[in-house]
């Protein structure tokens, strides 16, 4: 079966192929398969996001489509930034005022109560009309300062307890085995696997 992700981050796509690689499948970015779509991301919630981008995908090229959406939720900010952390603050703003924004906003929160999690759901819509949705969480806490190299966008301010160090401290192949994108991605080859 091939499948467009409906991405065009590259990094992104080594990922999801790496995943992906023993199931057979061809996987492609919209770009490789010729898709040129408008979307907007109009949903509530990162799994109506998925959705509506693998529906368009699926729509324009009759062709089974996944796409995924993810973010950055952080309890004391009432979920903030949520479903809009890439356009948290505007989508030109650089992730090192973002982060700085987050972290100047939560002075004075004590670290227990400076939780927060990434999310991302997955989406699979199949030429049939069938359609997947799978879920994937990273727990931890917002820290005090930007940490790390590795990663992007929140990385560097989100503290993983469980390893005691920060997100964008972690090696691609440890944040891999236990990211939200990593555990939506195996929860959806499950579902490949079933097809």
């Amino acid at each position: 079966m091939k499948i467009i992700f409906a991405t065009g981050n590259k990094d992104k796509l080594r990922e999801i192929r790496e995943i992906y690689g023993a199931l057979g499948h061809e996987i492609v970015s919209m770009k490789e398969a010729g898709i040129c779509v408008d979307i907007v991301e109009d949903g509530k919630t990162f799994a109506e996001n998925a959705l509506i981008k693998a529906r368009a995908v699926a729509k324009a090229s009759g062709e089974a489509a996944m796409s995924d959406d993810s973010g950055l939720v952080v309890d004391a900010l009432g979920g903030e930034p949520g479903i809009y952390s890439a356009r948290y603050m505007g989508e030109d703003t650089s992730y090192r005022i973002k982060n700085a924004n987050i972290i100047e906003r939560l002075a004075g929160v004590p670290d227990e109560k400076r939780t927060a999690r990434f999310v991302c759901a997955c989406a699979l819509v199949l030429p049939d009309g069938r359609e997947f949705v799978r879920e994937g969480t990273f727990e931890g806490r917002i820290g005090y300062e930007e940490r790390g190299s590795n990663g992007f966008g929140y990385d560097p301010i989100f503290y993983v307890p469980e390893r005691g160090c920060y997100s964008a401290e972690l090696s691609p192949e440890e944040k891999n085995a236990i990211s939200h994108r990593g555990k939506a991605l195996r929860a959806m080859k499950e579902v490949l696997e079933s097809l």
